[in-house]
Order: C-alpha cells, then structure tokens, then sequence
C-alpha cells in the first residue's frame, strides 16, 4: 500500500484518496458537507502563482483550500483505481455471476497477452473506492495442466493482485476448498465468497461461515448473487483491504516431514535470490520447486526474469537441498510421483477435514433430483432420443421464429435503400459510385443483417438455457465414446454445438479442450455442422423442393427433416476426426474429465442479454466488415462485361462443367465461392445470376423461387447436391481468421480449409453419380 501524505504536497494532476480529516472544528464539517469523507477520491487541478491556495477536484465539483488546511488533510496517492482483485473459483460455481453483479456493463472483454484464453476486466466502487475486478479462467487447481489453469495460476501468484476472491458453491464446498487452499498459500489477500447461499438452504446444506473464518483465517461471506444478497458486504470486505485491515493467522498448509524438511532447506537460498526479483511468495515457490513442470518453468522465467530462475536454479544451496530430499526419498522408497502425490492430497485431506466441521447435511438425498434426470438425459433407452428432439425443437423454434423478424429487417433496409440514394444525390456523387455502394455493398449488408442476425438471437438464446440449465454437459458425457473411438474428446460435443450457431463461436469453444491435438481435430471438424449462415440455404431447399405449403406440420417437417441432414454432419465429424487421428494428428485420445454441474432454473432475462451482446452482436459484426467488400466485389463482377457477357457469367460458365459433375452448375459453385466472406448471400447470388441482374435480388416467394430453379435446370438431385455442399464446403472468412488466430499455425488453417471442401466435393459427385444411374434406371 502506498504511503499516507498531506494533500498539500499533491502535484498537479496527481490523484489520491482522503484517508483522514484532521479538524476537529467547523472546518470539518465544512468539508464534509461538500462530500469530502474518508474514501473519497481527490485529484489536484492547479496551485495560484504563489503556491498556496491550491485547486482540489472533489466529486466532480473544483475547490480551492488553502496550504495550512490541506495540511490537515491526509490522502494515500495514487488515486482510488489502485485495488486490483482477482476473481477465482472453479467452473460452475457462479463466478461469472457475481463478476457481472458488481461490474454491470462496466467491463471489457479480450485476451490475455500472448494466448488466446478469453480474459474478463470491469470496475465498481464502494463508499469512494474504485475496484477493478479481474475475472481470471475458472480452474481447480494452481498446479495447472491446461492453458486456462495457467493464466489463472500466473495472475495470482506472479502478478501480485491487492486480493483474491475465490467464489465457491456452497452446495459442493469440500471441491472448492483445494483451491481456496492453494491460493491461500500464495500469501496474497484472499476473500471466500460462498455462493449459492440460496440452492443449499433449498437443498438443507448448512455452512458455518464463522468457523469457516475462522479455521482459514481470511474473510468468509456468504452470498446468493443471482438476487444479489451478499455482495454488499462481500464489497466491504474487499474495501477494508484496501484500507489496511488484513486478517491475521491465515490457515498454513502442513506437508509430510520430509516435504516441510525440503521446504525448510529451501527457503533460506530461494528467498534471497526472489528478493532481488521482487518476489514475496518464498513458501509457495518452494513447494513448487520441488515439483517443478516446463509450464511453471516458463512461467518463472517469465515473471522472474532468466536471470534469477538460472540462479535460483544453479544456487548451491538449492542444490543441496534438493539433492538431500532425493536421499531421503531414496532411502523411504518415495518415487517423484509419490512425492507430487503427497502434495497434492496434503490440500485434498485438509479441504475434506475443513468442510467436515463447518458443513452439514440435513437432508442427505438432497441430490436425487438431479439423478434422475440424469437417469433421462444419460441412459441407455432415452439419452440419445432426448438429445435428437431438443435439437429438432431448437431448430424448428429458429426457423420459425426467425421468419416474421427477417422478413421485417428485410422490409426495412429496402425501404431505407431509396432515403440513401437521396442523401448520395445530395452529395453529388457520381452514379456509377452510388450504384456500387447502394446495390452492391448496401444490399449485401442488408442482406447478410436481416438474415443472420434473427436465427442467432434466438439460436444462441435457447444454447446459452441448455448451458445454464445443466444440460449441454450431459451431451458431451453422451457422446465421449464415440469420440473416444475417433481418439478425440468428449468436450469435442460442446464446440459442435457452439458452431450450430456460429462455426467461429465453435472454433473459439474450443479452447475448452486441454489436448492441443485434440484441439486442431476440433477445430478442423467443426465446419461439418451447419451455421446460421448455412442453415437458410439448407431450410430453403427443404421447403421449396421437400415440404411445400406452410404451416406448421410443414414447419415441423422441415425441422426434422434438418435435423436428420444435420446427423449427417455429425456423423462426418465422427468419420473425419478417426481419418485426423489416424494420419496428420495422429494419437491416442487424452483422459477425460468433466464436471457434471447440478441442474439450475436458468435466468433467462441475463442469458438473453447476455448472448445477444457476448455472442449474436460478436458474430454479426464479424460478418459485417468481411461482408461489405465482398458486395463490392460482388458488383463489380455483376456489372462489367467482357464481349457483352458480364465477369459473373464468365466465371460461372467457366466452373459450369464441375460444377454439374457434382451435381449442381457453375452458378451455384460460383454463388459458394463469392459467398466466403458471409454464406448468407449464396441463395441472393444464384438468384441474380439467374436473372441476370446487377445486384442481390430478393424473392420471397417460395413458389416463384421454385420456379425460376426448375427453368435453369433444377431437379431434387441438384437440390440434394446442394444441400450437401453447404454441409460440408470450406468454412466463411470468419471462421477461418478464427482457425488462423486459434491454431496460431497457416498450415492447420489451409488444413481446416482443405479437409471440409475434399468432403464435400466427393460426397456430391457421389451421390450425384449414384442418384442418376438409379434415376435412368
């Protein structure tokens, strides 16, 4: 903490925080009544030619005071933003729930330097005092074994946070204690917020919160932050450390002799060469070196600088000590994995003998609920049927309710094209440059928005409720063996689910798999499941060619006859991911661990927000700056000619002969590769070709539409073809920056590339060849 000093001896623009008011006269109450208290944060905006008065910016508001009152006045610099808290627990305990209760809307989303693990930052204030919340990857240990866990180990221990809180799910303490124990024994300040208050009193799981303080020695509150109960007085304690008022006699962890005698021997050397780092954590490096692994190598390297890794590795002393605990290793029989062993159930038998005393059961099959639904989700008899149906109602609730709000969007852009050929004639532009940017990059956009942007607000809505309710980890636990077969992961299930809605959302989701093997076969396969932007092309095949009439049976035909292509994908991700693991990434499949959460009521007003910004407005603005070139491109190609045909019949005329071995013709092979940058305007640009127009026409027709297909040569084999191709061809632009930015290799984003569209292509010419020898038969 900085040290205390008079407001009088601030520079200007120098900020700092009141900590006392030393008047005892009306002065004081003088200053109060203008908002200065203790906490209240101040910054000096200017001193008069002589030096004394000085100006005071006090809540917003400019005051002056004089040197002998200012005098008086005892402030900590460095303003009120210098309390940085890192927010810690393991998955599913609500963390993400308290960060977004106290920091609202103020917060920023990104990466953390160097790695493509997501990082999370937002502010709140208390009584004065500005906090900036870092919401570090949920984990459950600092003895990290994936990227997430690494980050979340490195910010606490090496980047010295003012405090930690580590949220825990009070209906499952005994699992979050280890970590609380870990970090505990950083020495960093630490806050446990037992959340879920609410779930254990329904489920009649009692914790004794004051003896849990008391027993870890550090701040422990209780809280419900779903109704935010709690969180003020979670917001105190964060507070008093921040004024100074730390707990003392922290809970220490107690290793085996022979580990505490190494620990011992260590100290003495380790803590000279961390003090000239700036390191304070002696204990916990210690314990670290003992077991030491390349990624906490790197880290200390990192953090510590080479310099002083090399000399805490090369010092004698540590030497000495080390070589002593091999001896007695030796001489006890203890093998190194024993010894990590050792440590690590040091932390589970302690978390096991805490929660036994401080919690307690009064209802011991508070948990049957959720086993049988388990007995639903999971058996044998029902699982697979039960994940077959919620995936035909998500779709057919997508593609039904998305219709009426496309359709609107769709009506809107249109009307507003005519306002904005007014305003560029206005602006006396040229023609032709008014037709570029209306008919080619306005009507793309246009396009792409209205017709994107509904399925996604309903489709990552109903993805984020399974999420929330429990259920989507179930399908990854349904599905491991079959992965298991491909040499995959389970959680490989997950990241397909995310590309229903998005295959760039599904790459990123990938980061969830600890295998970096594994992670390419995701990210490689993941284009196999169709999008958002590929679904219409898929709906609208389906209806004009398949159902016909609408209504709602039509609706629901449609659905489950999606649903039914889309196990095809699948099923392609299973047979590619086997062919991956089997030649470029070959392997054996990793162990496999994931935490089966209870079931919870989702909140569905914060999972609406919370996927239209983080998710639906990400994606569309992706789209939308890759899009708005392509409609240029798109124009161009549409409207200059060459010997009176335009470039957009040269090209398609020239694809023309493959594009009808694989069943479809050159327009439509050239509508899929003008639509990399967006799927959403391969069915405007077959259309305007057909037509021959200079820009994305819209029908809406259905009848019409069928229509103008059949007259260019359509029949159910090249609606099938097509329907195939959209499965399975190269992933849009955005997806492949994503592959680019995720893998971090060229070779694997050509690969993500080559393996979709190879599939494709042969699937078509062979179902194509097959159904027109039955078809003349």
């Amino acid at each position: 903490m900085a040290d205390i000093m008079k407001l009088a001896d601030l520079e200007r623009g120098q900020s700092a925080t009141v900590r006392a008011l030393e008047f005892t006269d009306e002065m004081r109450r003088r200053l109060q009544d203008i908002g200065m208290v203790e906490g209240t944060p101040v910054e000096c905006v200017g001193k008069s030619p002589f030096g004394d008065p000085g100006a005071y910016m006090v809540r917003r508001s400019v005051m002056a005071l004089r040197r002998e009152d200012s005098e008086k006045i005892l402030v900590e610099p460095g303003g009120s933003s210098s309390l940085t808290v890192a927010l810690a627990g393991n998955p599913n305990v609500g963390k993400s729930t308290v960060f977004n209760q106290l920091t609202g809307m103020r917060q920023h989303t990104g990466n953390w330097p160097g790695k493509t693990v997501a990082s999370a930052r937002g502010r709140c204030s208390f009584k004065g005092i500005e906090m900036e919340l870092v919401d570090i990857p949920g984990c459950y240990s600092l003895m990290a074994h994936s990227a997430e866990e690494e980050v979340a180990r490195d910010f606490i221990c090496f980047e010295a946070p003012d405090a930690a809180v580590v949220v825990c799910d009070a209906t499952c303490l005994e699992r979050n204690m280890n970590l609380v124990l870990q970090i505990i024994e950083t020495e960093v300040p630490v806050i446990v917020c037992v959340n879920l208050m609410d779930e254990a009193e329904k489920k009649k799981i009692r914790v004794d919160l004051d003896k849990l303080r008391d027993m870890l020695g550090v701040p422990v509150v209780g809280t419900a932050a779903r109704s935010k109960k709690g969180l003020q007085k979670l917001l105190q304690e964060m507070a008093d450390l921040k004024n100074g008022q730390l707990s003392e006699g922290r809970f220490r962890i107690n290793y085996p002799d022979y580990i505490e005698k190494a620990i011992g021997e260590l100290e003495p050397a380790v803590s000279k060469c961390c003090g000239e780092a700036g390191f304070k954590n002696v204990r916990w490096l210690c314990a670290r070196l003992l077991d030491l692994d390349e990624s906490m190598r790197r880290s200390m390297k990192e953090y510590l600088g080479e310099s002083a890794m090399e000399q805490i590795l090369q010092d004698e002393g540590v030497h000495k000590a080390l070589a002593e605990l091999g001896r007695v290793r030796k001489e006890a029989d203890v093998t190194v994995m024993q010894m990590k062993d050792d440590i690590a159930s040091t932390f589970i038998w302690e978390a096991q003998r805490i929660c036994a005393e401080t919690v307690s059961f009064e209802n011991k099959s508070y948990a049957d609920r959720d086993r049988k639904l388990d007995r639903l989700f999971t058996s044998k008899g029902s699982g697979f049927i039960i994940m077959f149906l919620v995936l035909m109602g998500i779709f057919w609730l997508t593609i039904t309710g998305a219709n009426y709000p496309s359709d609107l969007l769709s009506t809107f852009f249109f009307e507003m094209e005519g306002r904005i050929w007014s305003l560029l004639e206005i602006l006396h532009l040229p023609h032709i440059v008014c037709e570029a940017l209306i008919e080619g990059v306005y009507r793309v956009l246009a396009w792409v928005v209205s017709v994107m942007l509904p399925p996604m607000a309903i489709f990552f809505p109903l993805f984020t409720l399974l999420e929330d309710f429990g259920y989507l980890p179930r399908v990854a636990f349904n599905l491991d063996k079959c992965f298991q077969r491909c040499h995959t992961c389970g959680k490989q299930a997950l990241t397909m689910c995310m590309g229903f809605g998005c295959n760039a959302v599904g790459v990123m989701g990938c980061r969830i798999i600890d295998s970096p093997r594994e992670r390419l076969v995701a990210m490689i396969t993941n284009n196999f499941v169709p999008c958002n932007g590929r679904l219409p092309i898929l709906i609208t095949m389906i209806s004009i060619f398949f159902v016909g009439a609408a209504g709602f049976w039509s609706s629901f035909l449609s659905a489950a006859l999606l649903a039914l292509f889309i196990l095809l994908g699948i099923l392609m991700t299973f047979f590619t991911s086997r062919i991956l693991t089997k030649t470029v990434l070959r392997g054996e499949a990793s162990s496999f661990t994931l935490e089966l959460p209870p079931y919870r009521r989702p909140q569905t007003g914060k999972v609406i927000v919370r996927s239209v910004f983080d998710r639906t407005l990400f994606v569309l603005g992706r789209a939308v700056v890759v899009a708005a070139p392509a409609g240029l491109l798109l124009w161009v190609l549409a409207n200059v000619s060459i010997l009176d045909v335009t470039l957009l019949a040269h090209l398609s005329g020239f694809l023309d002969p493959f594009g009808r071995a694989l069943g479809m013709d050159g327009v439509i092979l050239l509508a899929f590769i003008l639509g990399f940058p967006a799927n959403e305007i391969v069915i405007p640009i077959i259309i305007m070709s057909y037509m021959a127009q200079g820009s994305l026409v819209d029908i809406q027709d259905m009848g019409v539409l069928h229509q103008l297909f059949v007259q260019n040569g359509w029949t159910w084999i090249t609606a099938v073809s097509t329907m195939l191709f959209a499965l399975m061809h190269w992933p849009c632009s955005t997806t492949f920056l994503t592959i680019r930015k995720e893998s971090g290799k060229m070779r694997w984003t050509l690969l993500s590339l080559a393996v979709p569209t190879i599939a494709g292509i042969v699937s078509c010419f062979l179902f194509a060849s097959v159904a027109r020898l039955i078809w003349r038969i």
